[in-house]
């Protein structure tokens, strides 16, 4: 069994392709190409964190989608465990976790949608939210946001494997830079 993380899928908002500039044709190849980049990796006895705006039903947005969550659950390999976002008011996750703790790879790290709501008390923070605007940043003294959203990790969910690695290369520049400045 793996864990994997993503966020910010949006499956069913059309106006998300122009947004941030996905490179999608239309919607329905945005959602068909999304299925399968998840699928690829993620497999039957996996675990998928989704921190935030799994997908949007009802909405102007979203005025043809006639799918749920549930409905783009059954799509997807492996078990999912949602934090709330922005836009998973209406879209059936019917989660009611507002932020997470995780301990993984060695690390205990705080897991929330938006950057606004880190929590400094830990070194590191899984977000989403923010898209494409940034992949790594400090937060306060000692911690980072670490952004899993698609949108930065070419539409694929992440291992921690694959965060904690950007995260340590990150970290290497950081330090390189304080050298200079020195």
């Amino acid at each position: 069994m793996k864990y994997f993380f993503t966020a910010d899928l949006h499956f069913g908002h059309y106006n998300i392709i122009k947004y941030c500039n996905r490179p999608f044709k239309n919607l329905e190849h945005m959602n068909s190409e999304l299925i399968s980049r998840w699928n690829e990796r993620v497999k039957l006895g996996d675990v998928v964190f989704v921190n935030g705006d799994f997908c949007l039903t009802r909405s102007s947005e979203a005025p043809d989608t006639r799918l749920k969550g549930t409905d783009w659950e059954k799509k997807l390999n492996g078990k999912i465990i949602f934090t709330a976002g922005n836009h998973d008011k209406n879209n059936a996750t019917k989660t009611c976790i507002q932020g997470l703790v995780i301990c993984l790879g060695g690390k205990r790290m705080f897991m929330v949608h938006n950057p606004k709501y880190v929590n400094t008390d830990f070194k590191i923070n899984l977000v989403g939210h923010i898209h494409q605007n940034w992949k790594i940043k400090r937060v306060g003294v000692k911690s980072v946001a670490i952004n899993v959203g698609v949108d930065v990790w070419d539409f694929y969910p992440v291992t921690i494997n694959e965060i904690l690695s950007r995260y340590a290369k990150w970290l290497k520049i950081e330090k390189l830079k304080k050298k200079k400045k020195a």
